[in-house]
């Protein structure tokens, strides 16, 4: 065992409360380019239900297979998930924090395509969430829930940290110590 891996065990053991998987990634994987969405940086105000973006998870799988030099943090969250309300300021303060950096925030939010308007959108204008938020709206959960990760029960708050050469899943709330973490153990001179 590499003193690299034992530290990602050491660190899973510390975090205790949720699950951790890790895959080593190959640093030969081909990038996979997509069209990428306008940030919600600017006025909150503006954010209408055509702003966010809605998929099925043929749609997702492409955020989850980058294979880029940036460092991705994806999020599966609910506006009535309080434990993920709990941690998306967390999520928030990273995305501020590392804005110039190579690390993106990608906010999945699981709640029901019909209540962008009613409770998505107030939710995210009240709360200034800049990351990019998608809603993934795929019935099937069963055929999806272990290609996010094999080890995931289904249950939120769910993230998955990767880059092109490692991969770590948590099903579990965050606090923002324990994200700051996990980034160290990604090798990357940005963080």
């Amino acid at each position: 065992m590499t003193k690299k891996q034992l530290n990602k065990l050491i660190l899973a053991l510390l975090i205790g409360t949720g699950s951790y998987s890790v895959q080593a990634q190959m640093s030969s994987v081909t990038a996979i380019a997509l069209h990428t969405q306008t940030s919600f940086n600017s006025e909150a105000s503006q954010l209408t239900e055509a702003a966010i973006k809605v998929v099925d998870f043929n749609g997702l799988k492409p955020y989850l297979e980058k294979g880029n030099d940036t460092t991705y943090i994806i999020n599966f969250w609910a506006t009535w998930c309080a434990p993920c309300i709990k941690e998306l300021p967390y999520f928030q303060q990273i995305n501020d924090e590392f804005a110039d950096k190579k690390l993106k925030v990608l906010l999945v939010s699981l709640d029901f395509e019909r209540q962008i308007e009613s409770r998505l959108i107030p939710f995210i204008k009240k709360h200034k969430v800049t990351p990019e938020v998608i809603v993934l709206s795929d019935p099937d959960s069963n055929a999806w829930i272990n290609k996010v990760d094999q080890s995931w029960s289904g249950s939120i708050p769910a993230t998955i940290f990767y880059n092109k050469d490692q991969r770590m899943f948590f099903e579990k709330e965050f606090t923002y110590a324990e994200i700051r973490s996990i980034l160290e153990l990604f090798d990357s001179d940005e963080f």
